[in-house]
């Protein structure tokens, strides 16, 4: 921003707030301080605090509930067809046994390929990875991932050895909406080798993007062998209730 045109005060204070979520200093349900706390803090009046914590608020950062105070926002499934999964849990879920290995960790400056893949101006830098998950020790789903350490820059010190990437954004980066891109594809020889498949066997592919308000978090692309993966969608009017 140029000094002569400053960024009005309130806006200054939502992305300083803003900063401190997607950062994890300020994990999802944890209490965001008082308006007078905020108030003294940056020194400003309490309708400048209001308005920067109800501008977190609809963007759904945060969660202002009347005597108790703002908290931030829980990660949750948004209302679409398909919500977000987490691969580990999924697996889990069905009784199989979990596991995964990083096949690749790279933090660089941002091409223009990634600038097109996070749908964000090429600058600044990421964190690209490619991940194997396995269930029962078969290979479950291959995951290339980019994640815009301008909204994540933990995760560049974040060794993943506990959870894999998509559960860790998943527990500790609160999102406010998603993109989905479902497509069927036949496998190359990378895809084919870590999936244990024939090359140009049948793959279901999902790419998925997701927001904190405007700016991009994430962008993954999800490769499964075909012929042992299908989805399944539940849901109502109004909204899904899982896949």
């Amino acid at each position: 921003m140029d000094a002569a045109f400053p960024l009005p005060r309130y806006l200054e204070i939502e992305r300083d707030l803003q900063a401190k979520i997607a950062s994890g200093a300020w994990v999802p349900g944890s209490r965001v301080p008082s308006e007078h706390e905020l108030q003294a803090q940056y020194a400003c009046s309490r309708m400048t605090v209001n308005k920067a914590l109800s501008t977190l608020a609809k963007a759904g950062l945060v969660v202002r509930k009347r005597r108790s105070g703002s908290f931030v926002a829980m990660p949750k499934s948004q209302e679409t067809i398909l919500s977000i999964q987490d691969i580990k849990a999924e697996i889990l879920g069905s009784g199989r046994a979990y596991r995964f290995e990083i096949l690749s960790r790279t933090e660089r400056r941002m091409s223009a390929e990634d600038a097109l893949h996070l749908a964000v101006p090429a600058k600044g830098k990421v964190l690209a990875m490619s991940v194997l998950h396995f269930a029962n020790g078969r290979p479950f789903v291959f995951e290339e991932r980019l994640m815009n350490l301008a909204m994540v820059p933990s995760a560049a010190s974040e060794p993943f050895t506990g959870a894999p990437p998509g559960t860790w954004l998943l527990n500790v980066v609160p999102w406010t909406n998603a993109e989905h891109v479902i497509q069927a594809d036949l496998a190359g020889p990378l895809v084919a080798e870590k999936l244990g498949i024939a090359r140009k066997a049948a793959c279901l592919v999902i790419e998925r993007r997701t927001w904190q308000g405007e700016n991009t978090i994430t962008w993954v692309r999800l490769t499964y062998p075909g012929e042992r993966h299908q989805l399944t969608s539940h849901f109502r009017p109004g909204g899904s209730v899982g896949v």
